[in-house]
């Protein structure tokens, strides 16, 4: 597989302190945003992360991880503190998350234009780097496809009304939206997956896909609807599953040339068998993630393994 170029993300690092009841606390290298980038890398895309990682033992932690799979790491060189959640596992492995998180991003001026800008998380609705991150998406996105998951975070969001609204514009500027039933149900209380999928589709993505858990997952584009079943796995835990599909996501596009400027329209225009192929290959990378522990995503090998048993 060529790879389109680079592919970057703009987003949030934490440290993941894992905490199992009886047991001693275990750090991960997580963020949502951090995760995607790895995942790219982990599947052989040119994966770069803008972020902000503190001078201190998490940040080095999540460097290194990050290196180790070959993701390109540019920061702000802000010197605060590198973010944590401590995430709470419960007895099905479903995670909980408390979280000490600052976001300052500044402006960072890039070596290279990607073709590819993926956003969201933490990174999105915490101020005073949300508006940097806009402000970034909105000046590459005429030479770069967009993908956005708001992956919400209840404690971090702010007053519901202009949360929402913060969530919208980056909806309207994005080619592809990932969110979880979960996410969907924050946002908007009492509606239907399916109707708040097909409203965003009409504010301009091409593709909108809504995890389900172990119900799998489906997505609206102009041509329809396409749904995927969650794989048969055992559940360790849950972290990083939702990160793991939107890299399995973005890698399934960029193989069937969906992802840059030149992709654009052919995205636009996607149709159910290709749809089917990416929610399969989301699906599938996110089953590989929550057979074992912490933010873990498939290389390309397990992806094309897990595939062929299923």
């Amino acid at each position: 597989m060529l790879d389109p170029g680079e592919l970057l993300v703009i987003g949030e690092c934490v440290a993941d302190i894992v905490r199992l009841p009886g047991e001693a606390d275990v750090v991960h290298p997580g963020g949502s945003p951090a995760n995607v980038a790895y995942g790219l890398a982990r599947l052989g895309h040119d994966a770069t992360l803008l972020t902000q990682l503190g001078p201190d033992a998490h940040g080095r932690l999540i460097r290194d991880h990050l290196a180790a799979a070959g993701v390109g790491v540019r920061t702000d060189g802000s010197t605060g503190p590198t973010p944590t959640a401590a995430v709470t596992l419960d007895a099905d492995g479903h995670a909980t998350y408390t979280f000490a998180i600052g976001w300052t991003l500044g402006p960072v001026a890039l070596e290279r234009p990607p073709v590819h800008v993926h956003t969201g998380s933490i990174a999105s609705v915490v101020e005073p780097g949300a508006a940097t991150v806009l402000a970034g998406v909105e000046s590459l996105r005429a030479g770069a496809t967009v993908s956005y998951d708001p992956n919400v975070r209840a404690e971090l969001m702010g007053e519901h009304a202009p949360a929402v609204a913060r969530v919208e514009r980056c909806v309207a500027l994005s080619d592809v939206v990932k969110a979880s039933d979960e996410d969907l149900a924050w946002l908007y209380p009492g509606e239907e997956a399916e109707r708040i999928a097909e409203r965003w589709l009409a504010a301009g993505p091409a593709l909108v896909l809504v995890t389900r858990g172990g119900a799998g997952a489906f997505a609206v584009f102009d041509g329809g609807r396409a749904s995927a079943e969650a794989l048969p796995v055992t559940v360790v835990d849950t972290v990083g599953a939702g990160d793991a599909f939107m890299s399995g996501t973005l890698h399934a596009l960029a193989r069937h040339g969906l992802l840059g400027a030149a992709g654009r329209a052919g995205l636009h225009a996607v149709g159910r068998d290709i749809v089917t192929d990416v929610l399969g290959r989301a699906t599938a990378s996110a089953a590989v993630t929550v057979s074992r522990a912490g933010a873990s995503p498939p290389d390309a090998v397990e992806l094309r393994e897990i595939r062929a048993r299923n």
